[in-house]
């Protein structure tokens, strides 16, 4: 009795084409989202002159957002 199973090769490319087409998928239905004016940021400011330069930006605030429980 002999116990065949599928050539690995043409079972990853089954699987690969699934992943493309489930992506390809995604994309099309998504809608199309425009970047809203909270993302756009503020004029670049200049370098500090003796280093750090942190500051609390929108981008930061989300984040902070996030990690809240």
């Amino acid at each position: 009795m002999q116990n065949r199973q599928p050539n690995p090769s043409r079972r990853s490319f089954f699987a690969g084409a699934a992943t493309a087409g489930a992506a390809a998928a995604a994309v099309v239905a998504l809608p199309h989202v425009a970047p809203s004016e909270s993302v756009v940021s503020d004029a670049p400011r200049p370098a500090p002159e003796k280093g750090g330069g942190y500051h609390l930006s929108a981008h930061v605030k989300q984040y902070y957002k996030t990690t809240q429980l």
